[in-house]
């Protein structure tokens, strides 16, 4: 990976909807970690996976001095990817715009800042802190115009177990939840995943990454299988740039 890429590109950080649905072209997807944070799924969604009267849990980043966040750095490609986010992000998901120090997988590449998107408590979205088994019988009756608020954890936890599988046991038990609250509601987790995704790729190193940088593409995806610690695959379904599966 070439240093201009740490010194002159734009980078932001993926830990929710964004590791498995970019939406926005980018030349790069790198996997790691920012520390100093943990995931919390603390906010509320009224537009994609819940309504106004009923709103989804989706995730944010929440200050813990001994917390780490794992996720993937996007290296932005084109005009669009910047309004796109601040619509998707900040004007309908509530979020504001920081900037943190991420830290690549591999040991001997540099950490380097991205921006990222967290909700704090002002915003009109938020629910804050909640028992697990509440909030999954929670997410288990919640649904928005992008899906189920189900298939948003789970793609998320089956994401995030391909790259660091012991790094949020929160997350998977809070899948473990939804997945039994589903089940008690009798209804069928395989029915509320959403459309077949297709192949996503995020690497170590931007130099192990196709040339065409063909990596953009809009729509919920699911993690597929990992590689033999080069990369690992994400899948997406086609779509283009819109506001979509947050």
């Amino acid at each position: 990976m070439a240093a201009d890429h740490h010194q002159t590109g734009l980078w932001v950080f993926g830990y929710g909807s964004l590791c498995w649905n970019p939406g926005f072209d980018y030349e790069c997807c790198l996997v790691g970690r920012v520390r100093g944070w943990s995931r919390k799924f603390w906010q509320g969604n009224t537009t994609h996976r819940g309504t106004e009267g009923k709103p989804g849990r989706v995730a944010t980043m929440v200050q813990e001095k001994e917390g780490e966040v794992w996720g993937c750095a996007f290296l932005v490609r084109g005009e669009a990817a910047l309004p796109y986010l601040r619509d998707r992000e900040c004007e309908l998901g509530g979020y504001r715009t920081l900037v943190a120090n991420f830290e690549p997988r591999r040991a001997d590449r540099p950490a380097f800042p991205v921006l990222l998107y967290v909700a704090t408590p002002d915003n009109r979205h938020w629910l804050g802190d909640a028992p697990l088994p509440d909030m999954a019988r929670h997410i288990a009756s919640s649904r928005g115009a992008s899906g189920h608020n189900v298939e948003y954890v789970l793609r998320l936890a089956q994401f995030v177990r391909t790259i660091a599988p012991d790094s949020d046991e929160d997350l998977f038990e809070l899948e473990r939840l939804v997945v039994a609250a589903v089940r008690e509601s009798r209804q069928s987790v395989e029915a509320l995943m959403g459309a077949p995704p297709k192949p996503l790729h995020c690497f170590d190193d931007c130099s192990d990454s196709d040339a065409d940088g063909d990596g953009d593409g809009d729509g919920d995806g699911q993690v597929a299988g990992a590689g033999a610690g080069r990369h690992f695959t994400a899948t997406v379904p086609p779509k283009k740039l819109r506001c979509l599966n947050m």
